[in-house]
């Protein structure tokens, strides 16, 4: 349920109380032009985190990977009807990859209503997301730049960072967020492709595109990467893909010191479970589909929109002394 839902009164409570209502909004509205101050906003009703999005069992369900969140049961929440922005990044100038689905697409909704312009990147495949990615962002009155194709290509990956920067004008925020992850119970099931497709849409798109990116951002630009939990407490049937974030955890904190000195952070994020097409389009079996953040002190999985604001935050000035940290959210799993 959206905050709006929340903090819309009942007809009941509006015809029962209107004339108190009415009087107690001109008063307030009076009281604050005279003392010079801001009007008071209405309370944000408290919400239990523990029962705000579902849980499982969920229903056993399979897509050829790359995934559609479009496709998935339950839809997974990017803040599209919740996220309420304040201008907190007003002017800037961000590219996302994987930005159509999951953690990708809830940042780009996030970053748009707080006032930036956005390019995100996403394989063809996932085009009807992305649509629906562009058009959120064009309804928050930003420039919204469409960069589809495949990052496991180095010439592709400086394309893009260049066609970013050209649609946007510039750049200063950098988010690495794309993944490959796929299950496997043995080793003796990865393949040389699937290790090879893991690595380099993990861990080399991420190095070219941030070496394609450097030269552009200026002092107090922001490069925020998503890791994982499987960096700290990596899954046995996660092998090839655990591997990488505990790469990215790595590149994140040593490339924090390299371009501290440049005024340029390099912050991580590391989710817990959480509910996107990774799940349902290779990267659990149907078995661990179905009970998906089940073993979470909290009993469920996050949805994407519940780490809109983190990636808001590291971006946003407001975390100015925040540099070679990683964030994690796991519901109560205390990773990191």
């Amino acid at each position: 349920m959206s905050s709006d839902e929340n903090d819309t009164p009942s007809r009941r409570q509006v015809v029962g109380g209107l004339a108190t209502g009415i009087a107690a909004v001109f008063s307030t509205t009076a009281s604050a032009q005279q003392d010079g101050g801001v009007p008071a906003r209405p309370e944000v009703p408290l919400q239990n985190p523990v029962t705000l999005y579902p849980k499982p069992p969920f229903p056993s369900q399979t897509q050829p990977w790359p995934g559609l969140a479009s496709k998935m049961q339950p839809r997974p929440d990017h803040g599209e009807t919740s996220y309420k922005g304040s201008g907190r990044l007003q002017g800037r100038k961000a590219l996302i990859t994987g930005g159509d689905s999951g953690i990708g697409r809830a940042a780009a909704i996030a970053y748009a209503r707080e006032g930036a312009d956005v390019a995100i990147n996403y394989l063809p495949a996932e085009e009807p997301d992305a649509r629906e990615v562009v058009a959120l962002i064009k309804e928050a009155g930003r420039k919204a730049v469409a960069l589809p194709g495949d990052i496991r290509n180095e010439a592709f990956c400086r394309k893009l960072v260049a066609d970013a920067v050209k649609g946007l004008g510039g750049l200063d925020i950098l988010v690495n967020n794309a993944a490959k992850q796929q299950t496997q119970d043995s080793i003796l099931d990865v393949t040389t492709e699937q290790f090879d497709t893991t690595v380099k849409t993990n861990l080399y798109a991420m190095f070219w595109i941030t070496k394609a990116a450097m030269p552009h951002l200026k002092p107090g630009s922001a490069i925020i990467n998503t890791t994982s939990v499987n960096a700290y407490d990596p899954s046995e049937n996660l092998l090839d893909y655990a591997m990488t974030k505990g790469g990215i955890m790595i590149f994140t904190k040593a490339l924090a010191k390299q371009v501290a000195k440049q005024g340029i952070r390099v912050n991580g994020v590391a989710p817990g479970p959480f509910w996107t097409p990774l799940q349902v389009s290779g990267g659990q079996t149907q078995e661990n589909l179905v009970k998906f953040g089940q073993d979470t002190p909290m009993g469920r999985p996050g949805q994407p929109a519940e780490l809109a604001g983190v990636y808001v935050e590291l971006a946003s000035a407001g975390a100015s002394y925040t540099t070679g940290q990683i964030y994690g959210a796991s519901g109560g799993r205390g990773n990191p």
